[in-house]
């Protein structure tokens, strides 16, 4: 056999072993996978929307999603809802967008703040990353209104115990404590905590709350891109490129899987899906940067959680 026929069959045989594990490892997996009722609801209609990353749903204003553009980009918050219409846009005062890959809706203070993650690290390089949370803004009445700007965000730089981490998952809970879980790609999958009171200081280094069960060594897919809590507080969504597990939130800030731990396939559904938010204790929002000549999109799913 020739050297480039033995070659083809070592790579071949390579492929072959790593879809065995990958098969072993969802076989071995303690999460019952369930297929989504799922659908595309619409596609973004601001052309500046290109590489959505995250989505918050907003409490003061039914049907309004908030999104952004991952890394390299301006720091832009742009309004949308369910179907991808254009409600216009914002400047984030005071912050800079190196790598943001999170965002949700939480209280700080007596009001209701954007919090946005800074936190993407593809190679685990960032001495620190940064967290901006500013106050909620009104969005414009009508559709494709001219950018405005926000409220000045105030900055809270963030370092991880043992070393950088890539995060591109966040969610905060009702005290203001903030909850960042790591992508998974050079070592498993963990979440850390940030007590609210840091913002005080302008400066932590977050508290390890140890690994996750999500097994994102088992292929490129199952990386998590997002994290949301539920209105009802308890309940939170950890979504990777094709799944979506579900854990509830404990009085200590651990999570921990239902009793019948639930694993979501929304595969599919998107380009490169990445973001998630509730619309409602049921209910979940999706959103995916856009592909080749293809928009960004955003869709709409359900799963039994379990109890």
């Amino acid at each position: 056999m020739s050297r480039a026929g033995t070659g083809s069959s070592r790579l071949a045989a390579i492929a072959a072993a790593l879809l065995l594990l990958a098969a072993i490892a969802r076989a071995q997996s303690p999460w019952t996978e369930v297929t989504a009722e799922a659908h595309r609801s619409g596609v973004f209609r601001n052309s500046a929307l290109q590489e959505s990353s995250g989505v918050a749903v907003s409490r003061s204003e039914p049907g309004l999603l908030w999104a952004f553009n991952d890394s390299g980009n301006l720091p832009f918050l742009f309004a949308t809802d369910t179907s991808g219409t254009d409600r216009g846009s914002f400047v984030v005062t005071g912050a800079t967008n190196e790598d943001w890959e999170a965002i949700a809706l939480a209280p700080c203070g007596q009001s209701l703040c954007i919090y946005l993650a800074d936190t993407g690290d593809n190679l685990e390089r960032r001495r620190s990353v940064r967290l901006y949370r500013f106050a909620e803004p009104l969005a414009p009445a009508g559709t494709g209104a001219a950018r405005r700007r926000t409220a000045m965000a105030q900055v809270l730089e963030v370092r991880y115990p043992g070393g950088a981490r890539d995060v591109e998952a966040m969610f905060v809970d009702g005290k203001g404590d903030i909850y960042l879980i790591t992508k998974g790609f050079l070592s498993p999958v963990r979440l850390y905590r940030v007590p609210a009171r840091a913002w005080q200081a302008g400066r932590a280094v977050a508290d390890s709350l140890g690994p996750l069960p999500i097994d994102s060594g088992s292929g490129l897919g199952q990386l998590v891109t997002d994290a949301a809590l539920a209105p009802n507080g308890r309940d939170v969504a950890v979504r990777t490129y094709r799944e979506v597990y579900f854990f509830r939130l404990r009085d200590e800030g651990r999570l921990e899987p239902p009793a019948r731990p639930v694993a979501c396939s929304i595969a599919g559904l998107e380009v490169q899906g990445e973001g998630v938010a509730w619309l409602d204790d049921s209910t979940l929002v999706l959103t995916s940067e856009r592909g080749y000549r293809v928009s960004g999109t955003v869709g709409v799913a359900r799963c039994r959680v379990g109890g």
